[in-house]
């Protein structure tokens, strides 16, 4: 009998620079998705790989002095060797350079063009370089891109449209037939209640401003958009064609079950993509999982906090399996996730040092002392045995339900209740008790056989999150790994099978003070001495059209005094703060939330543009604008004198 297949794919990373922890979590994600789909006897096609064009990666390159080929080869390896360090099984690795994928996009991109679902016309709006995309007046976010939160620039370009409304409603109906689509379901009422429902504009689908991207064929000075590119990479990777001649696994593997992917750009895989299929005549993807971000702290990683985490730094502190154990357990279904270096020790020493290690290590140590490691089932049993074999047995089907749900921290929380259920079967049981009374010698080698047969259990439950460590247990244990079906039984160790004679600690405890003392020590390191550090890094930006002397004399410019700030409530960006400036407050809304708490707005003294025409945003009134800076990337700071002034000052 054929396997059932499960297609599933990351999103492709952006060669930009090196991914931190935060994006190698989705590559983990998808990789204990698809390791446990195996396990449940489905023929998996894992996808992943990166995103190679566009106007930010030409930008990057020429900073750096060197082609733009040669910069995403570099980039691109880097993120490859990270997903390979954390043992992610993938089946393909696509990059958007391959020659058959640019090939085959220029192929989809004309039969759009010819079937009449891609126009030329004349592009004129504000544009995120960023995050590569168009935005109207109506769409910005006090005056900045709705979906990063940086500075726009106005972009006029002759350009290639692709109609976006004629979808629409196909779409519309798609996902309201169809629940399970977008999940979680926060992120299916977002796409319908701010986007599909408003009315769609048509795509911008392709550039003339920059050149590092696939070439329009039939209008060379045109270039792909990214997400046209980036999106199709789907469908390339397994051999679709577009002339009608797509491999056999593309016949078998697509749609794809799961695409997995971050929160902020679900946007373009539920509307854009499925719209694109849609005018191909493919079917839609199964389902399409916007998962949470992973931040560091109580905020979003940032190379100018200095509070980034990359893969490779946390692996030569805690290991491999620690990590990913901590990615995924730690990680909330719906909302952000925090990680820390304390909190990564905590959990070490708890969860994966305690509950699972010492349990390893106690039963293998007691097989050791009292039977010279011999496991042998003698069928003396008591009540006790039966609780302890329903919780084992129990494992499985929880296990699975969650994992069916893509909740993947709650399935990790399944197997350890099994480990921290064999602990507390160890104090109830009490072998050392046990093995002070000869008579009871066989009920002392029932319990050392019970709990080596649900150690092997969870073991097995634990492979798709944790491998490695899945194989050291087994191997201590002189055990093969269950099948799925395997582990439904209960006593499948073979009776008389020898344990390891010297058990290997799996989690050495450490020491939170030492290990943050290490952590200084390396960012020390990295940090070069004064007269070796590099030139301060700049920004430049795009600049605007010359304004008169006159032009500028009407802004009025004054120091504001915050004296009250609260979050509006209908955004996720928008302060609103009360401005004392002279003798009268005024009201203004600013998408500053992600750099400042309201309680830390108040009593600071700011540069203020009175006299901004007066506007809604998010249904609240802002009577002006409060200024700031934004660094590389896309941190705020406020526009402070740096000598305390009046509230009222004029600023000139």
């Amino acid at each position: 009998m054929d396997k059932k297949k499960y297609y599933i794919t990351t999103a492709i990373a952006y060669t930009s620079g090196k991914p931190h922890i935060g994006n190698t979590y989705e590559a983990v994600l998808a990789d204990s998705i698809a390791r446990f789909k195996r396990q449940q006897g489905y023929d998996v096609f894992f996808q992943t790989g990166t995103d190679e064009h566009g106007q930010k990666i030409e930008l990057k390159a020429a900073e750096a002095g060197v082609t733009c080929k040669e910069f995403v080869d570099s980039v691109a390896g880097e993120i490859k060797n990270i997903w390979d360090l954390m043992n992610t099984s993938y089946d393909k690795f696509i990059r958007t350079t391959d020659a058959d994928h640019e090939k085959q996009v220029q192929k989809i991109f004309k039969k759009l063009y010819d079937q009449g679902d891609i126009y030329k016309g004349y592009y004129e709006g504000m544009y995120c370089t960023p995050c590569e995309s168009f935005f109207t007046e109506s769409q910005l976010v006090d005056g900045k891109c709705p979906d990063c939160g940086r500075p726009v620039t106005p972009a006029k370009e002759e350009a290639y449209f692709f109609r976006m409304s004629k979808y629409a409603q196909r779409l519309i109906d798609h996902i309201n037939e169809h629940p399970e689509f977008i999940q979680p379901v926060s992120r299916k009422n977002e796409m319908m209640n701010n986007f599909l429902l408003p009315g769609l504009q048509d795509l911008c689908v392709s550039r003339t401003s920059f050149k590092w991207g696939i070439p329009v064929d039939f209008d060379p000075k045109h270039v792909v958009y990214v997400w046209l590119d980036a999106l199709t990479n789907y469908i390339t990777g397994i051999g679709y064609d577009c002339d009608g001649e797509s491999t056999e696994q593309f016949k078998k593997d697509w749609p794809a079950d799961l695409h997995l992917i971050g929160k902020d750009i679900i946007r373009f895989h539920t509307i854009y993509w499925p719209i694109f299929l849609m005018a191909l005549d493919l079917p839609l993807p199964k389902q399409v999982f916007g998962h949470p971000w992973l931040l560091q702290g109580d905020g979003k990683m940032s190379k100018s906090k200095g509070n980034v985490l990359y893969a490779d730094q946390l692996v030569d502190f805690f290991g491999v399996d620690a990590v990913r154990y901590f990615v995924l357990h730690e990680m909330p279904f719906e909302n952000d996730g925090v990680i820390t270096w304390e909190l990564m020790v905590e959990r070490l020493n708890s969860e994966l040092a305690n509950t699972l290690g010492n349990l390893v290590n106690r039963t293998i140590s007691m097989s050791n002392k009292y039977f010279g490691g011999e496991v042998k089932s003698t069928g003396v049993c008591e009540p006790v045995d039966e609780e302890l074999k329903a919780v084992v047995l129990g494992t499985k089907a929880k296990v699975a339900a969650k994992m069916e749900e893509l909740r993947v921290a709650d399935a990790i929380t399944e197997i350890f209740t099994l480990f921290k259920r064999c602990n507390k079967y160890i104090d109830e049981t009490m072998p050392w008790a046990l093995a002070k009374d000869e008579d009871k010698k066989d009920r002392l080698a029932e319990v050392l056989y019970n709990l080596v047969e649900g150690i092997c259990i969870g073991a097995s439950l634990l492979e798709s999150f944790m491998p490695d460590t899945t194989g050291k247990i087994l191997d201590q244990l002189n055990a093969n790994k269950r099948t799925y079906e395997e582990l439904d039984t209960f006593g499948l160790y073979p009776s008389g099978n020898k344990v390891t004679e010297k058990p290997e600690i799996l989690f050495a405890r450490l020491d939170v003070k030492e290990v943050m003392a290490k952590v200084e020590e390396m960012r020390a390191q990295d940090a070069q001495p004064e007269e070796e550090k590099e030139e301060a890094p700049v920004v430049d930006v795009e600049a605007k059209p010359e304004v008169t002397f006159d032009d500028f004399m009407k802004m009025q410019f004054q120091v504001g005094e915050i004296i009250a700030c609260e979050a509006v409530k209908k955004s996720k960006k928008l302060l609103c703060s009360q401005v004392k400036i002279g003798s009268q407050v005024k009201q203004i809304v600013s998408g500053i939330k992600s750099n400042y708490a309201p309680e830390d707005m108040v009593g600071k003294k700011v540069m203020v543009l009175v006299n901004l025409k007066p506007a809604k945003l998010a249904g609240v009134l802002s009577e002006g604008m409060i200024l700031c800076a934004e660094g590389l990337d896309g941190e705020l700071a406020l526009m402070t004198p740096d000598k305390d002034m009046p509230a009222g000052a004029e600023i000139c």
